[in-house]
């Protein structure tokens, strides 16, 4: 056997696994915004847990509920499992994960909000996802742009909204943010917004351009300190030189 982790050899298909399609022939998002938004957001949610080896963020991936019924299928546009490890998978079946994701994020649009707010909020709790969230990128369809659900017994509760407008993921540890015309997730552990990779290396590019600024600034201070006190040194000398001549 190889390593934890490793790739097998691709096999031909079975019957059993042509139950279970990769893909449910739908797009994955309504429009090219829908599209952004979710790619940079799970981008942001996957960096945030890339150093925790058994937490698996994905999305638009087939997840399937029931065992035997390839019908009892529901792509999330984002989901996040705790304690399954970060192995490559085509599908997600519940049965053999052990468990279903612990959140689920939908980015809703024209074409989805009215499932999204009720079919969903239904299958998801009957399937047992503790949370639950909903961003409407158009801001026109959803009650309110940004809605959170934990799951309390069998049925969903909507989460209150925090002081500061955030509202709490307890699975995630994150805080979900409607900001001016855009959808932020702030950590407030380490009190810093998630960022994507390219965000994050970004930052670290500027942030390195800054410390050579700050760097060149300070070496102009003191090239012009050392040529201000060498200055004096030679006006003392002379001073000192006419002082002697009169002598």
């Amino acid at each position: 056997m190889g390593p934890p982790n490793t790739l097998p050899f691709p096999s031909a298909p079975t019957e059993i696994a042509d139950l279970y399609p990769e893909s449910d022939g739908k797009p994955m998002a309504e429009t090219e915004r829908h599209f952004r938004e979710l790619l940079k957001n799970f981008n942001r949610i996957e960096t945030h847990f890339a150093h925790i080896p058994d937490v698996y963020v994905l999305g638009d991936m087939m997840m399937y509920y029931e065992e035997g019924n390839p019908r009892k299928s529901i792509s999330p546009d984002i989901f996040v499992a705790f304690g399954i490890g970060k192995k490559e998978r085509r599908i997600y079946k519940i049965w053999e994960e052990g468990k279903p994701p612990d959140f689920v994020l939908e980015f809703a649009s024209k074409g989805t909000y009215r499932n999204d707010l009720t079919g969903k909020v239904q299958l998801y709790a009957e399937i047992g996802i503790p949370e639950y969230f909903l961003y409407d990128v158009d801001r026109r369809y959803l009650p309110t742009p940004l809605m959170g659900f934990r799951l309390s017994g069998h049925a969903y509760i909507e989460i209150p909204v925090l002081p500061n407008g955030g509202i709490p993921s307890e699975r995630l540890g994150l805080e979900f943010h409607l900001l001016d015309d855009d959808f932020g997730i702030y950590d407030p552990e380490a009190e810093e917004w998630l960022n994507t990779a390219a965000e994050a290396a970004q930052m670290r590019a500027e942030a390195a351009e800054d410390r050579v600024e700050d760097a060149e600034e300070r070496a102009n201070q003191e090239a012009t300190a050392r040529q201000k006190a060498e200055a004096e040194v030679t006006q003392l000398r002379e001073e000192l030189e006419r002082l002697k001549a009169r002598e």
